[in-house]
């Protein structure tokens, strides 16, 4: 009897371990000077993010049920990384003014993240100067790259308190990341050396030769696994090209679809097919080898969604509007006032580098067109609240053209119908209101004006 008593209280006392089991982490800490609502968590793939709400003190904590793994988190100037899994109780605290100097993570599991952080100051110290390192000759080169792998698996095989599963893959990762850094040397010695003609020696890169590009399980969680991966497909890519003459956006679709494992396969479909779709010569073909290719039904569902939506922007179609736009001159902007000229629109932002980088040469182009059948309108997506900023650089750059900032920067009904989420974008308009294009050449580019020429303009 006394035996079946002591049994069904072990049982008891293990039955109230398994409902007590933690499958979640809290993350929580502090941030001084700063006037930020929200800290922005990312999963490396950006699959999974969470926003934790940060109050008026500063202070943030939330609950988080997440796979485990290494996430980026960030607020609107600072950025890191922190590893997490159930039952993790991490505290994040810095000063937003001197973040690298008094960012610390405290609390249960925090291990993981701190040797992120020593990983990363290893590295730079150990690569030194970018131009140096890729200057060096391919020995040297080897040698160094080799040398900072060793040191960085050291650094992980004996730190203490971080899991056994988190080293494993760290050793993974970091040599997956070696063999990225060669991969990169090539194109990266013959810029800095300013030899274009530069190629390496034949077997330079015989360790790639034992790489398996379908390991479904290194592709989770190693982010130099996918870079390897990706780098595989855009030389197959570069054959097919050469041999068939195709489009690359078109061949790189055909050479993804080749990869066996299907997990794989289907990310890096969608991953080329969400922004790539936009930009294809021939959207109809690039869909119909995507669906044909593509068996993840919600990955099918976005597509299909963005696919109908470009199909009502083809050339010829009517161009979505935009309606009472503020403009820097003062009054308001439709762009029903500009029908009766072509409309050339460049849709940017004061933030944004590659957009300021075209500002030289579309003052050059205005120039030349003044006066002529076009309409040069600038729609600015910064924020409402940086409407002083825009007014500013219009200024400060002597703008010309019609200058307007959209009414609610990217959400704005014009540029989401356009599904703009990447600037610049340049569109060109009939006097009709037509699109001719959606994704006009920029002003840098000699094609603009011989677009331009061609249609008489």
């Amino acid at each position: 009897m006394r035996k079946i008593i002591l049994a069904l209280f072990a049982l008891a006392v293990i039955s109230c371990k398994d409902e007590t089991t933690i499958d979640y982490a809290v993350i929580s800490g502090k941030i001084l000077n700063s006037d930020v609502t929200e800290l922005n968590l990312s999963s490396t793939d950006r699959k999974t993010r969470k926003q934790l709400k940060i109050d008026k003190d500063g202070n943030f904590r939330d609950t988080l049920r997440v796979n485990p793994g290494v996430y980026s988190f960030y607020d609107s100037n600072n950025y890191d990384f922190i590893y997490i899994e159930a039952g993790n109780d991490i505290q994040i605290n810095y000063d937003a003014k001197d973040f690298a100097n008094t960012l610390t993570f405290t609390g249960k599991g925090h291990e993981g993240s701190n040797y992120l952080r020593e990983k990363n100051t290893l590295s730079s110290e150990l690569t030194g100067d970018r131009k140096e390192f890729f200057k060096l000759e391919e020995d040297a080169f080897k040698s160094k790259c080799n040398d900072i792998k060793q040191a960085k698996i050291n650094l992980v095989s004996n730190y203490v308190g971080i899991p056994e599963l988190f080293k494993g893959q760290e050793v993974k990762d970091i040599n997956y990341e070696y063999l990225n850094t060669l991969t990169s040397y090539e194109r990266s010695h013959a810029y800095y050396v300013g030899s274009e003609d530069f190629k390496v020696s034949d077997n330079f890169l015989s360790e790639l030769v034992s790489v398996d590009y379908n390991n479904k399980e290194d592709y989770g969680f190693s982010t130099n696994y996918k870079g390897l991966v990706k780098s595989f497909y855009r030389k197959k890519t570069s054959e097919i090209v050469k041999k068939d003459s195709l489009d690359r956006n078109i061949a790189y679709l055909k050479a993804v679809s080749l990869a066996t494992d299907p997990d794989i396969k289907n990310d890096l479909l969608f991953d080329a097919a969400i922004f790539g779709i936009k930009y294809v010569n021939d959207i109809n073909l690039y869909y119909e080898l995507f669906i044909k290719a593509s068996t993840n039904d919600e990955n099918n569902d976005k597509i299909s969604e963005i696919y109908e939506g470009l199909i009502k922007l083809a050339k010829g179609q009517p161009s979505p509007k935009f309606f009472n736009y503020e403009n820097v001159d003062g009054g308001s902007t439709s762009l029903d006032d500009l029908k009766g000229k072509y409309v050339y629109i460049d849709v940017w932002a004061t933030w944004c580098g590659p957009c300021k980088y075209e500002i030289p040469f579309l003052k050059e182009v205005e120039e030349e067109y003044h006066g002529k059948n076009i309409h040069f309108v600038s729609i600015s997506v910064d924020k409402m609240k940086d409407k002083e900023k825009w007014e500013n650089m219009v200024k400060d750059k002597e703008l010309t053209g019609i200058q307007l900032i959209a009414n609610n920067d990217f959400s704005s009904d014009f540029v989401r119908d356009y599904m703009i989420n990447a600037i610049p974008q340049f569109i060109l308009l009939d006097p009709n209101g037509n699109i001719v294009e959606k994704n006009a050449p920029r002003p840098s580019n000699s094609k603009l004006t011989e677009l331009f020429n061609e249609l008489g303009i």
